[in-house]
């Protein structure tokens, strides 16, 4: 990356110790763009006309990622203007999520190494996103009170709660990265490559994110409390974890039992 305002952003997203895929993304749309530094409406408009062929989740998202760097940029007063600003996103239709089943995961769990076993229980126990995963350290679990500090998106911090089956995955404390056993730890895109092969060569169809789907989808049946799944899982707003009550939905079973009688 050349131009000295993306430059500046990425620094400071680095700065920010915002996620590594978030980083990654940032800097994948800014360099889409031949000048993002003094683009005009129109040089943005073209731009968003060229990626027209893209899912609409993509392009959403991408087009969010360059209103973030040019509202940095109007702060910073690198630009007094937002050329994005005639561009109205294109609606993302919210599909239900596909948790991995438990006859899955029990499949699963025998087939990985060490260090890959425990990142799908953080996935699957614990809520934790991939990067989320990736980072965790021992400093950040409480043994006594069996919690795990999180640092999540944006960089806020939220607690989750540790059951033994999850305290016995992960330990021994061996200090360090918890996932790598003290070890270097991966980046969020090696290991979410790395149990995505695994998941694919034990036979299951699925990825990690669908542990996740898994974590919420349970939680939100057990206790039906939106807001405490919607904290556990780092949800920005729990209108994002409602998703997960069109699965765990109890009701929908008396509905179906009172239909055939």
């Amino acid at each position: 990356m050349t131009t000295p305002h993306a430059t500046a952003y990425i620094d400071h997203l680095t700065r920010e110790r915002r996620p590594p895929n978030t980083i990654a993304a940032a800097r994948r749309v800014l360099r889409s763009l031949p000048d993002a530094d003094t683009a005009t409406r129109e040089d943005v408009e073209a731009w968003w006309a060229s990626r027209s062929h893209l899912s609409p989740a993509t392009r959403s998202n991408d087009l969010a990622i360059l209103r973030t760097f040019y509202a940095w940029c109007r702060r910073w007063e690198r630009r007094d203007d937002d050329p994005t600003l005639r561009i109205d996103a294109p609606k993302v239709p919210r599909g239900l999520p596909r948790p991995m089943s438990r006859a899955d995961l029990t499949r699963l769990l025998p087939t990985l190494p060490d260090d890959l076993r425990r990142a799908v229980c953080l996935g699957a126990y614990g809520g934790l996103r991939v990067s989320e995963a990736a980072a965790l350290t021992w400093l950040d679990v409480d043994l006594e009170t069996r919690r795990i500090r999180v640092l999540g998106k944006g960089g806020k911090t939220r607690l989750v709660g540790m059951s033994p089956l999850l305290l016995d995955e992960l330990l021994p404390d061996a200090g360090g990265n918890v996932v790598t056993a003290g070890g270097a730890p991966y980046t969020a895109g090696t290991l979410q490559r790395k149990v995505n092969r695994a998941i694919r060569a034990a036979g299951v169809d699925c990825t990690y994110h669908q542990l996740r789907h898994r974590f919420g989808t349970v939680a939100l049946a057990a206790t039906g409390n939106l807001l405490a799944v919607s904290r556990a899982m780092g949800h920005a707003s729990p209108a994002t974890t409602a998703i997960y009550a069109a699965t765990s939905d109890a009701d929908l079973d008396v509905i179906a039992d009172a239909v055939t009688r």
